[in-house]
């Protein structure tokens, strides 16, 4: 087979949860562990970090990836979804996984790991632990799917584990209610191993995480309370951070709630020092200042071009989206477009109410099975007052955008890494 017709074969064989949605996913760690049985458990040959949360796990993820190779580590990073590219999702040291190794692991072991029926993310983690094996990566950062109690990635036995923060997404796997999501997020704590919690949140969700560590005997971090002399201000294109031991650090990403991420960071860098890792000072700086040429991350709050300023960012749920609005209030800019796409399993209505009124919208659709008609995203807004056009596809709304603007103008891209996912290549 080609590369092509190896993701192809992946695809149909074993549905991707992020193309297709909850008929994708499969609950419990059953096939994982039959699979990883399969593979005799390469992921106990490396160290592992794992990353959990609702929303800034992804760029968690890949500043600690970053700051561990400056470190001289020899760094896996396995995350989801990819926006272009299957391999962006199974790094080392920033370089995706070889075509020629995805070819050769489907064709090799295709009759063992076919009668497992395992879903896409199952066998593409085993595919990655694997690899990071054979390669003898040192550590590998593991983010999580979905959860993280059921989530397919909790077969691992890390040095750490960090959940950044809990929000509403994935209700129907997760509940309802934020304690309920929180419990299932605490399902990757595990004995006597050190957890970092990014936010808080309120006191009943924090009351969860303590009860979950306290009952496996695992020290736990709140990073808001640790990091207590921490502060982030805006410097040109990203963020300045100053907290104790790391005065003037400068931040790349320039997202909405990247001073939340770094604060998170930066607690996990403690924590990993004190477990024996060594990560000196200009590591941590040049892991913030580079990651996303060390990494290979794309989709946080990302400039696609100027005149005019063209951003997208991933954000796809009222957590995460509201930290965008909060950012466009503060862009100078003479008009606002957004070009906006949603998920069908997503709270529409919860996101919607959110977005500014007074910009010009271009409802569109991800060329995938999961994207929500057009159509029904507009009616959808209607009801909050947001008024726009429909665009069959995502090129044909950035074009009508890009007619339609100012170079004074601004122009958003965003409300599911799918829309991004297609725009991205526009711009290439």
């Amino acid at each position: 087979m080609t590369y092509e017709e190896t993701i192809a074969y992946l695809y149909k064989q074993m549905p991707e949860y992020q193309r297709i949605g909850h008929l994708a996913y499969k609950e419990g760690l059953d096939n994982s562990l039959a699979l990883d049985a399969i593979f005799d458990h390469p992921h106990r040959r490396f160290k592992t970090i794992h990353v959990g949360g609702t929303n800034g796990k992804g760029s968690t993820s890949h500043l600690l990836a970053a700051i561990l190779q400056e470190s001289g580590y020899k760094v896996g990073l396995y995350t989801s979804p990819h926006l272009l590219d299957f391999r962006e999702r199974i790094r080392i040291n920033g370089i995706m996984i070889d075509q020629r190794y995805v070819i050769d692991f489907v064709e090799k072991y295709k009759d063992q790991f076919e009668p497992v029926m395992p879903s896409f993310f199952e066998l593409t983690m085993e595919m990655a632990f694997l690899w990071f094996a054979e390669q003898r990566v040192d550590v590998a950062v593991i983010e999580v799917g979905l959860g993280g109690r059921l989530d397919s990635t909790n077969i691992i036995s890390p040095d750490l584990s960090v959940i950044t923060n809990i929000g509403y997404d994935h209700m129907k796997f997760l509940g309802n209610t934020l304690p309920m999501i929180a419990t299932e997020k605490a399902g990757i704590i595990k004995p006597l191993t050190p957890v970092v919690v990014g936010e808080i949140g309120n006191t009943e969700v924090a009351q969860v995480f303590i009860d979950k560590a306290r009952s496996v005997e695992a020290p736990l971090i709140f990073a808001e309370r640790y990091m207590n002399n921490f502060t982030a201000e805006r410097s040109g294109t990203g963020w300045l951070f100053h907290a104790d031991n790391y005065a003037g650090l400068r931040g790349e990403l320039n997202g909405p709630a990247q001073d939340k991420n770094a604060r998170t960071v930066l607690t996990v860098v403690e924590v990993l020092l004190e477990t024996g890792y060594n990560i000196p000072r200009e590591a941590v700086q040049s892991g913030f200042e580079g990651v996303t040429a060390i990494t290979g991350l794309m989709g946080r709050w990302q400039q696609l071009s100027s005149s005019p300023k063209i951003i997208c960012d991933i954000a796809h749920n009222a957590h995460g989206l509201r930290y965008i609005t909060g950012q466009l209030l503060l862009e100078d800019y003479d008009r606002l477009h957004l070009i906006f796409g949603m998920a069908n399993d997503k709270d529409v209505d919860s996101v919607l109410a959110l977005m500014p009124k007074d910009a010009r919208y271009y409802f569109t659709r991800a060329s995938v099975e999961r994207a929500l008609d057009e159509k029904i995203l507009k009616e959808h807004a209607a009801v909050y007052g947001l008024e726009g056009t429909t665009f069959a596809s995502v090129s044909g709304a950035i074009r009508a955008a890009i007619e339609n603007a100012g170079e004074d103008d601004l122009i958003f891209i965003g409300g599911s890494s799918f829309v991004v996912a297609d725009a991205l290549p526009l711009f290439t």
